[in-house]
């Protein structure tokens, strides 16, 4: 059964390839995007804070639009549908709030003590992590605590904007990576681009400075000219130490 499941991952693995020019007469179904997407929100992300958005362009005169956004790439002109993935690092308050009440939902009676570290850890932690202010002083107080506590001893160094910014762009990217491996065990090809106005995005989906685009992710039925070459990578002692 492993060596099975192994042998279908590496299939889809191998067939992943980023397309920039799909075949115009064959629609991908909307079945195979939803479940692609289903499986999305299962991806792996920070705290399950799922500091994430998707949007689902799929409207002919939408993906006309936002054809010109994507600076009129082929991927994005010749696309069935077009994702795109937005991190929302400003709804972190009312995800850190959902997971709470997740946990007080399934609790019996007085919280156990591991039920009282997870209601901690939203209630006391994410507010440290991922608060802001117009003066800054959320971030001095995050590098006052990692200087403290990371003196003598391994902490995770968090302290500013930025860091909020990577780890919310990593969890979205694994997403989108999970995304584009489900479309591929369907059958269907897909581009992940990073050649788009972004201004011109956020604006387009009504989106607060706050949002971020992570990037947009074109489907459709790949061709063979829309692969444009083969799939160099460095060789695996370069990229890889075993220590």
């Amino acid at each position: 059964m492993s060596m099975n499941l192994s042998q279908a991952f590496d299939e889809i693995v191998q067939r992943r390839r980023s397309n920039r020019r799909f075949d115009t007469q064959i629609q991908v179904p909307d079945e195979v995007i939803q479940k692609s997407l289903d499986r999305a929100i299962l991806s792996p992300n920070s705290s399950n804070m799922q500091l994430w958005e998707f949007y689902w362009i799929s409207s002919p005169e939408e993906k006309a639009q936002y054809e010109k956004l994507c600076l009129g790439q082929s991927a994005a002109r010749t696309a069935s549908h077009l994702l795109v993935f937005v991190t929302r690092q400003d709804h972190w308050k009312k995800h850190a709030q959902w997971n709470i009440e997740k946990i007080k939902a399934s609790m019996t009676g007085e919280p156990s003590k591991s039920e009282k570290r997870a209601l901690d850890y939203y209630g006391i932690l994410m507010p440290i992590l991922y608060r802001t202010d117009l003066l800054g002083l959320s971030t001095l107080v995050r590098r006052a605590i990692t200087f403290v506590k990371g003196f003598s001893n391994p902490f995770m160094r968090f302290a500013g904007i930025a860091d909020q910014r990577v780890m919310v762009h990593k969890s979205c990217a694994l997403a989108a990576q999970t995304f584009m491996l489900s479309i591929a065990a369907e059958g269907y090809d897909t581009c992940p681009m990073e050649g788009f106005d972004a201004k011109l995005v956020k604006r387009a989906l009504q989106l607060p400075n706050e949002a971020e685009i992570n990037m947009i992710v074109a489907v459709g039925k790949g061709t063979n000219e829309g692969i444009y070459g083969k799939r160099n990578r460095l060789p695996i002692e370069d990229v890889v130490f075993k220590r």
